[in-house]
């Protein structure tokens, strides 16, 4: 591979601005492109003096049409080694699948986001293991918007799911704070559909992926004439979701003198937009989340303190994925589930082995990662299961075979630790504790199937939580 700072990048692309666009943002992490704009350029460019020196391909999908994957194919057998990403605005889960088959190493939706290409790019040419790879697929996967989809039985999570049940039932801003990939959002879907408001609309507005000079306009909206380029006026998202529910994910992202507009509206319930020498009464639900804590950028000068008040009259914070391994077993076999049922796969089962595996590593993207992950390995798998060996990135990055990992991680991948960090068993009370929340985890929160699949009366379930302090958020 080429020194760091001197990587070159192949665009196969026949549109200038998106060219143009593509190399200025490559350009950032030390990559000089070259473009060319069409299949058989880009297979003569291959034997080129040049074209030995690549580091990496991206195609758009568009140049070849349909033969998209034929060409991955072509470059692939003449480079097998060279990382190839697709870039479409097919979000068709069997294009991935025959664009992966035929050797891409990452699938990008247009538009993409300037730091998932970085990431993907990053991730092509390095060892990291994928994070958001297949994200924008991953996460079209039809879901229920509802409390019952989050699964997990760790007491860290049941706890945060129980938080945000009850805050759902409010109308009081809400603040959930969690590493990304740890399923905020869904979790602001849930909040949204058990809430007084389920009925009216919810829009999440993404501050990281806007603009910074069009964040403004985007949440306050603006008059026409208000600025260069306000050819007309644009309702702002605040008074948009008048009588419904407004979410701001990344809002760690916001910048100074927008948190301060936003402040004011929290506290007088009005918007004024921007070039507007009047304001607008609204009733707004305000869910914010943030990949980061708040209050460590308060202290650092980078955040409100008042607005950081003003947001999180309930504060949630979900468990990244390495403080609830014990979950990681009841997701996969839901992840490989909902994956099953996407054109040009079939539901698969896992070895323990490789559920051992999934445990041993630390997820840094969480849950989004696991279920990417999942979805690469089922893409390729010939078998009925998935084993270790389908996971070759992880075993490279843990530095360790199967069966060593499956030997350190039994008792991890079954959901419940029998035996103290000494040796000795766990008393039965904490036991039948881990027991009970797994199977409130695996099932939900069903609790009439719960205490069917434990063998015991709803009756008798429910005077066991009492007992075992367990708080079911169901």
């Amino acid at each position: 591979m080429a020194d760091l700072n001197q990587r070159l990048l192949m665009l196969i692309d026949d549109e200038p601005a998106q060219s143009r666009l593509i190399s200025a943002l490559a350009a950032r992490e030390g990559w000089r492109t070259v473009i060319v704009r069409d299949a058989e350029t880009a297979i003569a460019t291959l034997g080129t003096r040049q074209g030995m020196q690549l580091s990496a391909i991206i195609l758009d999908q568009w140049v070849p049409g349909e033969d998209a994957c034929d060409l991955i194919a072509e470059l692939k057998s003449r480079r097998p080694a060279l990382p190839i990403l697709m870039l479409t605005t097919s979000t068709s889960p069997l294009l991935a699948v025959e664009a992966m088959r035929a050797g891409a190493t990452d699938y990008l939706v247009k538009p993409v986001a300037p730091d998932r290409l970085m990431h993907a790019l990053r991730s092509a040419t390095t060892r990291e293991a994928p994070r958001d790879e297949l994200a924008p697929l991953t996460e079209k996967m039809p879901s229920n918007p509802d409390f019952e989809s989050m699964i997990g039985a760790a007491p860290n999570f049941r706890k945060a799911l129980a938080v945000a049940a009850k805050a759902a039932r409010g109308h009081s801003p809400v603040l959930i704070e969690s590493e990304s990939g740890t399923g905020k959002e869904m979790l602001i879907r849930a909040m949204h559909a058990a809430s007084p408001r389920a009925k009216m609309p919810l829009r999440i507005v993404n501050i990281g992926g806007l603009p910074a000079n069009s964040i403004e306009s985007v949440l306050f909206g603006h008059e026409k004439g208000a600025f260069p380029g306000a050819f007309e006026r644009q309702v702002g998202a605040l008074q948009h979701c008048d009588g419904a529910t407004l979410a701001l994910d990344e809002i760690d992202r916001l910048p100074l003198s927008v948190q301060e507009r936003l402040l004011e509206s929290v506290r007088k319930s009005d918007v004024r937009p921007i070039g507007a020498p009047y304001s607008f009464r609204i009733d707004v639900r305000l869910i914010a989340a943030s990949n980061l804590p708040l209050q460590d950028l308060v202290d650092q000068g980078h955040f409100l303190p008042e607005l950081l008040e003003a947001i999180s009259t309930t504060k949630i914070l979900l468990p990244p994925l390495r403080e609830r391994t014990a979950d990681i077993p009841a997701l996969t076999r839901f992840f490989l589930a909902r994956i099953g049922e996407q054109p040009g796969l079939r539901e698969l089962g896992i070895t323990d082995g490789a559920l051992s595996l999934l445990a041993a590593y630390d997820w840094p993207g969480n849950v989004r990662q696991l279920q990417a992950v999942l979805f690469r390995a089922a893409v390729f798998c010939d078998g009925d299961a998935l084993t270790s060996e389908d996971f070759p990135q992880l075993l490279s990055i843990l530095g360790t075979g199967p069966s060593h990992v499956a030997g350190n991680h039994v008792q991890e991948s079954s959901g419940v630790m029998l035996y103290t960090p000494d040796g000795n068993l766990r008393p039965l009370e904490e036991i039948e504790a881990d027991v009970i929340r797994l199977a409130i985890g695996l099932y939900r929160g069903r609790m009439t199937e719960v205490a069917r699949r434990l063998g015991i009366g709803r009756s008798t379930l429910y005077r066991k939580l009492s007992e075992l302090g367990i708080d079911n958020a169901a």
